[in-house]
Parts: C-alpha cells; sequence; structure tokens
C-alpha cells in the first residue's frame, strides 16, 4: 500500500511491545489517566514520537502507552480492534484507508473538533480530502510525502543547461538537449516506469482532469473527460519521448529506478526523496538537485498526490477526549516543525507550516514541500482501497504506455471498474 512504500524512505523504528489492543480499564480509572496508541513501524523516529508524547504528557498529565504495529494484515488488525470494546485510544492509519474504517462506523466523528485540530491552519488538501467523508472528518493528519523531479545536475550541464526549469516548456527543452547530449539506447532524458502510478496521475490532475467525482450520491469514474483524455495523452506523449521503451510497463522498484540514477542511465526521474539514490551512491551529494515538477497548464506546479499518515480515535476508546487531544498535539505547529520536518524531514501538515519551514530546509528538499501546496485528494470512499490494492491503476497507465490500448478505451474501461469498485458496500 502506499503509506508502506513510504514508511520504508523514513528511519528506523520504535523498539517497543506490539500487544494486539488497549484496553485495561484499570488504567483508566486508577492513578495518571493513561492512553493506548497505535503508531506503525518506521513511520517516525524514535525522538519524533518521544516529542509528540512528552508535549502530550507535559500538557496533560497523562502517560501514553505505545504500541508499534507492523504493516502485514494492518487493515485486518485495525477492522478487528475497532469492532472491540477495548480498542486502543488513537490509531494511524495509511491517509488514502481512512474512508475504509470511516465507513464501518468504528471511528469517532470529529467534525465538531476541526478548529480545535487544525489550530488555525490550512490541512493540506491531499491529506484533509480523504480524512473527510461524506462532509464529516474522521481523523487529522500526522505527517505527508509526496514526490518532486530529481536530477543530475551535472549532466544537464554538460548538455548545455545550469538551472532548474520553472516551466514545462523549459523543462522539455532542458530534456531535449540532454537527449541530443546522450544518445545511447539504453539512456532516459527523464525516466518514467509506466506503471508508476503516482507520477502520472499528476499529469492527469494538471489537466483538469479526475479519477471520479461523486454524482448524485454516487461516485463515477472520469477518465473519459475531456480534461482527463488531454491529461493522459500529455502524459503518454512525455514518456513516450524522453524514457526508454523498457520502463513502459515496468514499476519503479523493478528495475529500481534510483539505482538507474546512479549508475548514470537516467537524469532524471520524479521520487519521494533522494535518499534512496544517495544510497547507492553517496558521491552523487553535491551533483543531485530538485525542483517540482511544472504544470503545463499554469504557472504553478503540477498537483501531487500526497501519501501520509493521519491520527483518527476508535467510538469505543474508553477517553476520547483525552485522545482528541493527542491527535491536536501531533498536528500542532511545535510538533510539526520541530519533530515531524526537524528530525524525520517530513513534509508538515499545513501550508503555514510549509512556509514557516522552508527558508530552513536543505536545498534538495526544498522541491518536495513546495510541491505539496498543490495536491489533489484521491476518492474519499473505502472502495479506493481496491483500487489501491489490485494494482489497476497501475495496469492502466501501462496499457496506455505501450499502445496495448488507446487512451480512450483505457480510460472507459478503468471508468466502469472506477464506478463499481469506489460503489461497493
Amino acid at each position: 500500500m502506499t503509506r508502506r512504500i513510504l514508511a520504508a524512505l523514513a528511519v528506523s523504528a520504535l523498539a517497543v511491545s506490539a500487544t494486539a489492543c488497549g484496553g485495561d480499564d484499570d488504567k483508566k480509572t486508577e492513578g495518571p489517566r493513561t492512553l493506548t496508541v497505535w503508531m506503525m513501524e518506521g513511520d517516525l523516529s524514535d525522538g519524533a514520537v518521544a516529542a509528540i508524547n512528552d508535549k502530550f504528557t507535559k500538557d496533560t498529565g497523562a502517560k501514553v502507552d505505545l504500541q508499534i504495529q507492523q504493516w502485514d494484515e494492518i487493515n485486518t488488525k485495525i477492522s478487528t480492534a475497532l469492532a472491540q470494546n477495548d480498542p486502543p485510544d488513537v490509531v494511524a492509519i495509511g491517509n488514502t484507508n481512512v474512508p475504509l474504517f470511516a465507513a464501518s462506523g468504528g471511528l469517532l466523528d470529529l467534525t465538531g473538533k476541526q478548529a480545535e485540530l487544525t489550530g488555525g491552519q490550512t490541512w493540506l488538501p491531499g491529506l484533509a480530502g480523504p480524512a473527510t467523508v461524506d462532509g464529516k472528518l474522521y481523523a487529522a493528519p500526522l505527517f505527508a510525502g509526496n514526490r518532486a523531479v530529481v536530477y543530475n545536475k551535472e549532466i544537464w550541464a554538460k548538455a548545455g543547461v545550469t538551472a532548474a526549469p520553472k516551466t514545462f516548456a523549459e523543462l522539455t527543452a532542458a530534456l531535449d538537449k540532454v537527449k541530443a547530449k546522450n544518445t545511447g539506447k539504453d539512456f532516459s532524458p527523464f525516466y518514467v516506469p509506466g506503471q508508476y502510478w503516482f507520477g502520472a496521475v499528476q499529469f492527469l490532475w494538471d489537466a483538469g482532469g479526475r479519477l471520479a467525482v461523486q454524482e448524485g450520491g454516487k461516485w463515477a469514474g472520469k477518465l473519459s473527460s475531456p480534461e482527463s483524455i488531454k491529461g493522459l495523452e500529455a502524459w503518454k506523449a512525455f514518456q513516450n519521448k524522453y524514457s526508454v521503451p523498457a520502463s513502459r510497463n515496468v514499476t519503479n522498484r523493478a528495475p529500481d529506478q534510483a539505482a538507474l540514477f546512479a549508475d548514470g542511465k537516467v537524469s532524471a526521474v520524479v521520487d519521494s526523496s533522494v535518499k534512496t539514490i544517495l544510497k547507492n551512491k553517496p558521491e552523487l551529494k553535491d551533483k543531485i538537485g530538485t525542483f517540482p515538477f511544472p504544470s503545463a497548464t499554469d504557472g504553478r506546479t503540477q498537483p501531487v498526490f500526497l501519501g501520509g499518515t493521519d491520527l483518527a480515535v476508535p467510538v469505543k476508546s474508553k477517553d476520547a477526549d483525552l485522545a482528541v487531544t493527542y491527535l491536536k498535539t501531533a498536528a500542532s505547529a511545535d510538533v510539526q516543525k520541530s519533530a515531524i520536518v526537524g528530525l524525520d524531514g517530513w513534509t508538515p501538515v499545513s501550508t503555514e507550516l510549509i512556509e514557516q519551514v522552508s527558508g530552513g530546509l536543505p536545498d534538495t528538499s526544498q522541491a518536495f514541500v513546495q510541491a505539496a501546496k498543490n495536491s489533489v485528494a484521491t476518492p474519499a470512499t473505502p472502495g479506493w482501497a481496491t483500487i489501491e490494492t489490485d494494482q489497476s491503476l497501475s495496469t492502466f497507465f501501462a496499457d496506455i504506455a505501450t499502445g496495448r490500448k488507446s487512451v480512450a478505451d483505457a480510460a472507459k474501461a478503468f471508468d466502469e471498474h472506477l464506478n463499481t469498485a469506489l460503489n461497493a458496500s
């Protein structure tokens, strides 16, 4: 799932026991109140979690029983916990999975607490959108991860490009120069794996298209709309021109695009971090540049998909008010700046915080937080979990990149799949 991919780029997990469920009534009624919190393995560092818990304890006097959960079968485990009478008080959930658990009735409606939770911040749309189901808020964002362009400044400089492009026209002009300078059949000026939907969907959104929208109380696939078709055709043209043919039906992991970049077979990629590239080849540190992917339709940047983690409160929590306070603490400006960004390097949850922290970030981190300001939410429906799980969106884009299907035929077929999946009870 999306969160699992992002978690692989985070710092090491906490070393604490992982019991099935909290809910010892004695700890709720005798002595200091204790909140049972589930966090996911690999999401946050020890220091970041300690920053949340320490501030929470300082502000409330309550203790935290922290339980780290593994990713394998986590959706099943959360569903089971929510159905029990002694669930944890706070659960970490992949942001696009919130609708799945909200639909079961297992999550507390936080709509009345939204102003308190945001604290005057404007949450990023890619985070707030999936947490809001049928107009009701069911979770608060903890952090975001997203994508920007990572490029080899040395390869570009040798082709006569010495500055990062700010427009789509500048980007394609730069890539044309890089392509002319590097004529090897196995070289990609811009490597675009055909199944890497996280990057592909940016073109769709940039043209004004959408995956699906709600109409008359139901979700309707919108890939066949004129705007979506325009975006899909633009993505295919870009992919086919600047990425090697062998990339049209592969993921970003096989072959590993970071390894291809490190080997000099690629001059640019869309990725969520520079860390994987530097792990392959640390000596590239001063040769790597980043920038947000420029829009082809306006002066902004392409809208990005935001992966991330949200915190939610089970309906059956025995200390729901205290649990809401924990969510407020995690999303607070102090914790976000000092820990979420300062320690772990994740993107903070609001546009205001991005503006506040961006000046102090390394040059290669700037592009990611700036790109995050323009995001689009995935459909806030339980059925979206099916789309992420069945890998159909990856196949859809690969069908287009390879020419197995025309853009129109692929869009029509996938709209039908979306209509079924997104409206399943």
